[in-house]
């Protein structure tokens, strides 16, 4: 064979043998792992915590279509390549039966987006299921993970900053309400992170010269005996702490302050819409479509002990101008301008 044949056949024998080794190790099919891992015919399922009294609440649907959007974005659709494992639980006393029934059933990971009490009845129910807090108030304050960056063990999510807060709230009723000097706090002491958040509070009045008038509740028929009787010294205004105990009562809450003319603010802009006069907190929709974010890198194989916790970047305040005119205030222009929606 002459030599120049010599060198036009080598480099075939040496691709005919490359490629078979190629292939018997599997290499060629290393471009594709990231689809690899959404094997064909394999159905993934997520697991969802959810509270039965939230299920039928237009406003939740439209934060759970939000989480479905992110999944979407990241190509997970549920019919097709995930399912949907929903359980739902009748208040904060059945979140651990709940949790337990959700580990029994192994799902991939779980999620939920009623804060605090779920996360940790799921903590307990599970060390090993990857779990996606979708909403927390303050996770390294109430132990639920070791730090924002490196959570440690098998949790990971989205935090509100609830803490933080709790002040800024505050601050934006007083300039609504320049008169108001004595506030009305309606809180869940029950719920972990929200005394972080009452603290905050407290600094702030007392820096704004108001004096705080805190209204515990821990469960349903508190909140019933709470707002069914008028306190001696009516308070000029009214902060309510969001939780899902809150949230579910909001239309009783916003009953009281309106029979009282409370002027009254909140976290979440659920609230505003139902006829408080503001609301002030984190995007609760934007949270939840970046939560989807952290399921989508734990089903392509991700630890949740590796996956940062992300906070709240988008922050939407709220003004009812419709309540304003009931209460006779006239909110100030700076505050309009801030707002992120005003209701007409």
């Amino acid at each position: 064979m002459e030599p120049a044949n010599l060198i036009q056949h080598v480099p075939l024998r040496l691709e005919r043998r490359t490629f078979m080794a190629l292939a018997s190790g599997g290499l060629l099919a290393t471009p594709l792992s990231v689809e690899a891992q959404q094997q064909a015919g394999r159905v993934y399922r997520i697991g969802m915590l959810a509270a039965k009294d939230l299920a039928a609440d237009s406003e939740t649907q439209a934060l759970f279509e939000a989480f479905a959007q992110g999944l979407r974005s990241h190509g997970w659709i549920d019919g097709e390549n995930i399912t949907m494992v929903r359980r739902y639980a009748e208040g904060p006393e059945g979140y651990p039966a709940v949790a337990a029934e959700l580990a029994t059933l192994r799902p991939d990971v779980i999620v939920t987006a009623l804060g605090e009490p779920a996360i940790v009845a799921l903590k307990k129910a599970t060390s090993t299921i990857p779990i996606v807090m979708l909403v927390s108030a303050d996770p390294v304050g109430t132990g639920l993970v070791a730090s924002l960056a490196r959570p440690g063990g098998n949790i990971t999510g989205m935090s509100m900053l609830a803490p933080e807060m709790g002040g800024k709230r505050l601050e934006i009723l007083k300039q609504a309400v320049p008169k108001a000097v004595r506030v009305a706090v309606l809180w869940n002491t029950a719920y972990p992170g929200k005394a972080a958040e009452f603290k905050d509070t407290q600094a702030t009045a007392a820096a704004l010269k108001v004096t705080l008038q805190p209204v515990e509740v821990r469960e349903s028929r508190d909140l019933d005996r709470a707002l069914s009787i008028s306190p001696r010294h009516p308070p000029d205004a009214m902060v309510v702490f969001s939780d899902p105990l809150t949230v579910s009562h909001r239309r009783q809450i916003i009953e009281y302050t309106t029979k009282f003319r409370l002027p009254m603010i909140s976290e979440l802009r659920e609230f505003a819409r139902a006829g408080a006069l503001m609301s002030y907190g984190a995007g609760i929709a934007d949270l939840l479509r970046r939560g989807a974010g952290h399921v989508d890198k734990i089903l392509k194989g991700a630890k949740p002990a590796d996956l940062p916790i992300e906070q709240a970047t988008k922050f939407e305040l709220v003004i009812n101008l419709r309540t304003a005119k009931v209460l006779g205030l006239s909110i100030p222009p700076s505050l309009l301008g801030r707002a992120d929606e005003v209701i007409e």
